[in-house]
């Protein structure tokens, strides 16, 4: 997810200009603050939530193929389909699992590619660590799991499947721990050596976390994300520090 944006293309980035800005940072946190508390306050709204990750997650997949990932081809936009068509009609077995897991991810890494064209890079990095300490947050007072789970146990009629989040086997997921992801990857995506450094940075970093697991039955999955994130971000700004700092001169 880390490694998969792509910079978008500056051409294209100009015309979203007039949008730029920070207020854009507050996003990640929004959109997770946003909907635990409209589930806990409006259960009902989980079904609407399906329905649109149903229409929206397939769609955005579609883009990352076609034009939002590395090695995008607009031909490879039809590969969301077969996708979708696998997660429809396997809906129990690891593979249509496997296969609504990565139309999120993909869908995440057109968000990411998105929100990175309008948002500044340092505020977005903000904007990263602060849906983490919000997702830490809701998960230690306990206000996360019950919407959560409602969220989860929502589902479209028809057999269609369920896009809202994630599950593999006995795991699962928010579509917000992918969106994260997505998140730093575009923020990063302009250095191709930063970016991928990061994936295999939060890879590790999440490898040592989930040992956790084995006291606990629910982490906030942000946090190796957001971990990362202070890692390269402090990096970064040493570097800058370093290489515009002026000799001082010998006495």
């Amino acid at each position: 997810m880390v490694a998969a944006p792509r910079a978008a293309d500056p051409a294209w980035a100009a015309r979203l200009r007039r949008l730029r800005g920070r207020g854009w940072a507050l996003v990640p946190i929004g959109s997770i603050l946003g909907v635990i508390f409209l589930i806990r306050y409006t259960p009902s709204s989980a079904n609407w939530l399906t329905y649109l990750a149903l229409v929206a997650v397939p769609l955005l997949a579609a883009a990352a193929l076609g034009w939002a990932s590395r090695g995008a081809r607009p031909v490879y936009a039809v590969g969301a389909a077969g996708l979708f068509v696998l997660a429809w009609r396997a809906p129990g077995a690891l593979t249509g699992e496997a296969a609504g897991a990565i139309l999120d991810g993909l869908s995440c890494v057109t968000l990411g590619v998105l929100l990175a064209a309008v948002t500044p890079a340092g505020w977005l990095k903000a904007g990263i660590v602060a849906m983490a300490c919000a997702d830490v947050w809701l998960v230690a007072s306990d206000l996360l799991q019950a919407p959560n789970q409602t969220l989860i146990g929502a589902a479209p009629g028809g057999g269609l499947p369920q896009l809202q989040s994630e599950q593999f086997g006995s795991v699962s997921l928010g579509y917000g721990d992918l969106f994260v992801a997505g998140l730093l990857g575009a923020a990063l995506a302009r250095r191709r050596g930063a970016q991928w450094a990061a994936a295999a940075t939060t890879l590790a970093i999440a490898c040592v976390f989930d040992l956790l697991f084995l006291v606990v039955d629910e982490l906030p999955a942000t946090v190796p994300v957001a971990l990362a994130t202070l890692l390269f971000a402090s990096g970064r700004r040493g570097r800058s520090t370093r290489a515009g700092a002026t000799p001082r001169p010998e006495t």
